[in-house]
């Protein structure tokens, strides 16, 4: 461990089959109104909703309600949020659904009382949050993006073309989350496919960086390895409660920060997903199926020997029979095999692009990387390796 750090998590986890019963000893702690947050009608369907809204009039809340958030959320729909929650003297917003609304929620609670404007204060110019944070609080209903537990809000503004996303401090986070693994159950396939990748790319980007004996790559190979075998299981039956349950604490796991600890980090195949979504609107983990393999492919000389431990840690591959690029290029090539048994796009085509578009996108995507430094001609390569 030779980075140096310091951890703390303060949001409070209830998880399995009776978490929403610790809804209203929450509700407690707030006071008269709350913001519930949610997307286009799942939440009615599936009878959560009628749930929630109980729990709220037997706590005597006054819910306003912000429905409709999209799978990558606008920048226009957190400020109307942001204003419900100025007009309404909103005291905790509630999100219900997946990482997409609890972003949303996270970039209403800092934007509200926000001076300025907050697109260019803290997407752009990641300012020090320094107005009043209205606390979150959220039900999850989709795993994957483990926003759950952590201070990310990822917003797509559709005026710019641009989908940022910043880390906050634990001010933001939520102050607790309900994680029961049945609501999972009504996610589509291909939701649930695109939810597990996302998962997936949250560990690898943190694992592929640093060549040190780190605790947190032990940690991380055996997140991997469980979301692996849960997702196999969970392809077959989705009510398979135990692989639902192991996904959702891997998503959980994979970017409540505590995987990242020690570790350089990577991010660049986010930087470029969030910009081929800004132009597509494609589901983000889909998004990250088809830049991954071909960015990694790029890439992997750079970090061989744990690309090597990847192949052989991860997949099970018998690395010692083959030379290092054999065994490196084996490991990502089971990466793809797994995506393309998710039933997961492997093409930008695939996901809505067009060739037109691959260079504003490079030209719009937020340079960096792990191994090697991403520039625009690397990211233009990256990109039509996918297409």
């Amino acid at each position: 461990m030779k980075l140096d750090f310091t951890y703390y998590n303060p949001t409070k986890i209830y998880f399995g089959k009776t978490a929403l019963e610790h809804l209203p000893q929450e509700l407690e702690n707030y006071g008269k109104t709350v913001l519930l947050v949610y997307g286009k009608g799942s939440v009615k369907k599936s009878g959560l909703y009628d749930k929630i809204i109980n729990i709220l009039n037997q706590a005597d809340k006054k819910t306003i309600e912000l429905s409709g958030i999209k799978s990558n959320p606008t920048y226009l729909q957190m400020l109307e949020g942001a204003r419900l929650v100025r007009e309404n003297h909103v005291d905790l917003i509630l999100a219900v659904g997946g990482g997409s609304v609890i972003d949303c929620a996270k970039g209403i609670s800092l934007s509200a009382y926000c001076k300025g404007d907050p697109w260019e204060r803290y997407w752009i110019n990641f300012e020090e949050v320094d107005n009043q944070i209205v606390p979150v609080g959220s039900i999850l209903t989709m795993a994957g993006t483990g926003s759950e537990m952590n201070g990310g809000s990822v917003i797509t503004n559709e005026e710019k073309m641009l989908k940022n996303g910043r880390v906050y401090p634990p001010e933001v986070y939520p102050k607790f989350s309900i994680l029961n693994p049945e609501y999972t159950y009504t996610v589509p396939k291909y939701q649930m496919a695109s939810g597990i990748f996302d998962t997936m790319s949250h560990l690898m980007e943190q694992y592929f960086s640093g060549e040190d004996d780190n605790t947190t790559d032990y940690m991380i190979e055996g997140v991997l390895k469980s979301l692996i075998h849960s997702a196999y299981t969970a392809l077959e039956n989705p009510e398979d409660y135990e692989a639902r349950s192991n996904i959702m604490w891997c998503a959980t796991i994979g970017l409540n920060t505590v995987t990242g600890l020690s570790k350089e980090q990577d991010w660049e195949v986010h930087m470029i997903e969030h910009q081929v979504g800004a132009y597509t609107d494609c589901a983000h983990g889909a998004g990250l199926a088809v830049i991954s393999v071909p960015y990694y492919q790029y890439i992997y000389r750079y970090g061989m020997d744990k690309f090597v431990r990847f192949a052989k840690n991860v997949w099970n591959l018998p690395v010692e029979t083959m030379t290092k690029e054999e065994a490196a290029l084996a490991g990502i090539d089971k990466l793809h095999e797994f995506i393309v048994k998710l039933g997961l796009p492997t093409t930008l085509r695939e996901i809505g692009a067009t060739e037109e578009m691959l260079a504003s996108i490079a030209n719009s995507t937020v340079q960096g990387g792990g191994y090697k430094y991403m520039t625009e001609e690397d990211i233009l390569h990256v990109l039509k390796a996918s297409f």
